[in-house]
C-alpha cells in the first residue's frame, strides 16, 4: 500500500517541486518547471519511478524542516545506530544571500550524516521521464553516472559506487557517525547533452547555499509580527515556494490527480496558474511578507491575457506558468493513480470556462498592494480598466462559479460577488489608473450587482445567501460575503448565514464547500480553505473564541511539516486532493490575520 498524502514533503525551488515520503523516497518531481512531465511519479504508480534512501531492515523516522527553508531533514533511527538525510531542491552556488530562483539548477540534492552508531543503507534511483513512459539508458562514469535517450538527459553524482539493474541505479553502503556522504541528480534538455551535477563532495556546501537563499528571502519579506507568526512565516514560505520565479506565476498546487475521495474520479491537475488562487495567494503574502512577487505576476498576466481583456476576448480563469492558454485535458491511462483512484489526468478542462469572478480576484489584490507599487503605465493602466469594463459588461452573464463546476453555467453567487468587487476596486483605483471618466458608469453596475445579489443571491426561507441567484442550496462561498466587504460581518444576513452554514455545510467540525449536485460521480471531503474562511468571518463577527477554537482544528490536521492538502476527509481526518495546496495556505494566513487583529482590539 502506498503512503498516505500527509507522509510526504515539499521540495521546491520557485521552478519545479518535489515530494519526498517519510521513508526517504521522492515520489514526484516534475523538471524543469511546475507543469513539465514527470520524471518521479511513484505516488500516481509504482512503476513511474522513485528515489529512495532508507536504512535496511526495521526503523523508525521524524523529520523537519531546517528552520527559514524548504530544506527538509529526516532522521532515520534504527537499533544500530541514526542517520540524517537532508533533501533540496538547490539554488545555483554563489547565490547565498540573493533573492530565490533566479538560477535555478534544476538540482536534487541529497546529504547522508551519521549521527551514532552505524547505519546500512539502500539508495534506489528509477528515473521514468514522460509520467513513466521513458526509460533511459544508464551508463555509470566516474563519481556517479549518466542517462541518454529521449528528451531529458541526466548526470548523477554520488560518494559511493553505483551498481545498474536493468534500467534502475542501485548501491548499498553503511554509515557511521561522523560520515557524510553527499548525492546530487541535476535535469538538462537532451539535446544539450549530459549535465554537469554538483560535486558529490560539495553537496553539503551546495545545501548550505540553499538554506541561506530561503533565509535570506525571508529577512527581506518578514514583517508579520502576530501571535501566529510562526505558522504565517511557514505559509509564505509554501507559497513562495510556488511561484514560477521565472515569469512570476504561481501554480495552484505541485502535483496532479492525488484524489478528492480514494477511488473517485475527482482527479485534476493543478500545476497551473489559476487567476482566482493566485490573486487570492498575493493577498496572502500581503500578510505574510512585501510586494515584490506582485511586479512579477502582473507582468505575467498582462502578457499572458495579451494586454487586452473584453467581452469578446474575456480573461481565461487559468493559464500555463509560461502563460501558456491551451491546457487541454486527457488522461493516462497507463498510470494507476494514487492508490488506483483513476484516472490519472494531464491538461485541466476548466480552463476554458466562464467565470466571472476572477476580474474582481485580481482587482481585489492589485487595490490591496497599489500604494507599494510603481505607478502604471499607459497600457498597464488600460489593462486594469478593462478588467472593471468587462466585469460590468459581463456581471449578468451565467458562469460556472468559483469551485468551477461541471453541471452547466448558472447564475452562481460568487461570479456576481466578485464583479461588485471588481467594480469596486476599480473605483478605488481610478485615479491611479486615470480612468474618472468610466467612475460614473462603474458606480451604477456596482448598485445594480448589490442590489441583484441583495434580492436574488439571498434565500428567505433559508436565512442565507445561498449558492446562485434564486437557489436554496448553500454554498460556502457565501462566506466572502463579508470578507470581500460586501457586507459587515456583524450584518444580520451575515450572521444567519454563518450559522445556516455551520448548521448544514459543517462535518465533524470542518467545512464542505456544498452539498448540491456538480456533474461529478461520488463525493469529496471538506474543503480547507472554506473551514479557514469561516473562522476569518466568525472572527470579523466578534465570535474570536468560536473562530480561534475552528482555527485550531483545522491546523491540527495539516501533517507533521505543516503542510496542508485541498480537502480533509472529516471521518477519517486523512488529507486529500492535490497536495500541497496554495489556497489551504492562503486561508491559513488570512484566518491568523484576521484572529490576531481580534486579538489587539
Amino acid at each position: 500500500m502506498s503512503q498516505a498524502i500527509a507522509d510526504y514533503a515539499l521540495l521546491a525551488d520557485c521552478n519545479s517541486a518535489a515530494l519526498v515520503g517519510r521513508d526517504g523516497s521522492i515520489d514526484w518531481m516534475c523538471l524543469p518547471r511546475f507543469d513539465s512531465p514527470s520524471v518521479l511519479a511513484c505516488i500516481l504508480d509504482p512503476e513511474a519511478g522513485h528515489w529512495s534512501i532508507r536504512p535496511r531492515g526495521h526503523w523508525d523516522s521524524r523529520r523537519r524542516y531546517v528552520p527559514g527553508s524548504l530544506v527538509l531533514e529526516t532522521i532515520f533511527e534504527t537499533g544500530e545506530g541514526t542517520v540524517r538525510v537532508s533533501d533540496a531542491l538547490g539554488f545555483e552556488h554563489g547565490q547565498r544571500g540573493h533573492a530565490l530562483g533566479l538560477s535555478a539548477p534544476h538540482e536534487v540534492l541529497r546529504l547522508v550524516e551519521g549521527l551514532s552508531g552505524r547505519v546500512e543503507l539502500e539508495w534506489e534511483l528509477a528515473l521514468r521521464p514522460e509520467y513513466g513512459l521513458g526509460r533511459p539508458l544508464l551508463r555509470l562514469a566516474e563519481g556517479g553516472a549518466v542517462t541518454r535517450g529521449g528528451p531529458d538527459r541526466f548526470a548523477v553524482a554520488a560518494e559511493v559506487p553505483l551498481s545498474v539493474d536493468d534500467d534502475t541505479l542501485k548501491a548499498e553502503f553503511t554509515v557511521r557517525a561522523g560520515n557524510r556522504l553527499g548525492f546530487a541528480l541535476r535535469w538538462a534538455p537532451g539535446e544539450r547533452g549530459a549535465p554537469t551535477p554538483t560535486r558529490a563532495g560539495d553537496v553539503a556546501s551546495a545545501m548550505e547555499d540553499t538554506v541561506a537563499a530561503w533565509r535570506s528571502w525571508e529577512a527581506e519579506h518578514d514583517i508579520y509580527e502576530g501571535p501566529h507568526r510562526e505558522l504565517v512565516r511557514f505559509s509564505s514560505r509554501v507559497l513562495k515556494g510556488l511561484t514560477y520565479r521565472p515569469t512570476g506565476a504561481i501554480v495552484a498546487a505541485p502535483t496532479t490527480s492525488l484524489p478528492e475521495s480514494i477511488g473517485g474520479e475527482r482527479n485534476w491537475d493543478y500545476r497551473y496558474a489559476w487567476i482566482r488562487d493566485a490573486s487570492l495567494t498575493l493577498d496572502a503574502l500581503w500578510i505574510g511578507t512585501c510586494p515584490d512577487e506582485v511586479d512579477d505576476f502582473v507582468s505575467w498576466m498582462e502578457g499572458a491575457a495579451g494586454g487586452h481583456v473584453h467581452q469578446d476576448r474575456p480573461l481565461q480563469i487559468m493559464y500555463g506558468v509560461g502563460g501558456e492558454r491551451d491546457l487541454a485535458e486527457r488522461e493516462l491511462p497507463h498510470l494507476r493513480g494514487f492508490r488506483d483512484s483513476g484516472p490519472v489526468r494531464v491538461g485541466n478542462g476548466a480552463w476554458n470556462q466562464t467565470q466571472l469572478d476572477v476580474y474582481g480576484e485580481f482587482l481585489d489584490a492589485y487595490c490591496r498592494y497599489a500604494p507599494r507599487l510603481r505607478e502604471p503605465d499607459e497600457q498597464l493602466a488600460h489593462f486594469l480598466a478593462d478588467f472593471a469594463d468587462t466585469a460590468a459588461d459581463r456581471w449578468q452573464e451565467r458562469g460556472s462559479g468559483i469551485w468551477e463546476a461541471r453541471a452547466g453555467p448558472q447564475h452562481y453567487l460568487s461570479g456576481k460577488l466578485y464583479s461588485w468587487v471588481a467594480l469596486d476596486r476599480a473605483i478605488r483605483l481610478a485615479p491611479r489608473i486615470a480612468a474618472q471618466g468610466r467612475v460614473e458608469r462603474w458606480s451604477r453596475e456596482r448598485q445594480r450587482i448589490r442590489d441583484a445579489i441583495l434580492a436574488r443571491g439571498w434565500s428567505a426561507s433559508k436565512r442565507a445567501f445561498t449558492q446562485a441567484f434564486d437557489s436554496e442550496e448553500l454554498d460556502a462561498a457565501a462566506l466572502l460575503v463579508p470578507l470581500v466587504g460586501f457586507l459587515p460581518a456583524g450584518d444580520e444576513r451575515v450572521l444567519s448565514t454563518l450559522a445556516a452554514i455551520e448548521r448544514e455545510l459543517v462535518e465533524e467540525g470542518l467545512v464542505l464547500r456544498y452539498r448540491s449536485d456538480d456533474g461529478l460521480s461520488g463525493g469529496e471531503g471538506t474543503f480547507v480553505i472554506c473551514s479557514f474562511w469561516l473562522a476569518s468571518a466568525l472572527a470579523r463577527a466578534g465570535r474570536s473564541e468560536r473562530a480561534q477554537e475552528l482555527f485550531d482544528h483545522v491546523v491540527g490536521f495539516a501533517n507533521d511539516v505543516g503542510l496542508l492538502a485541498e480537502e480533509i476527509d472529516p471521518r477519517t481526518g486523512e488529507l486529500l486532493g492535490n497536495f500541497p495546496q496554495a489556497l489551504s495556505h492562503v486561508g491559513l494566513i488570512n484566518a491568523a490575520h484576521d484572529l490576531d487583529r481580534v486579538a489587539e482590539l
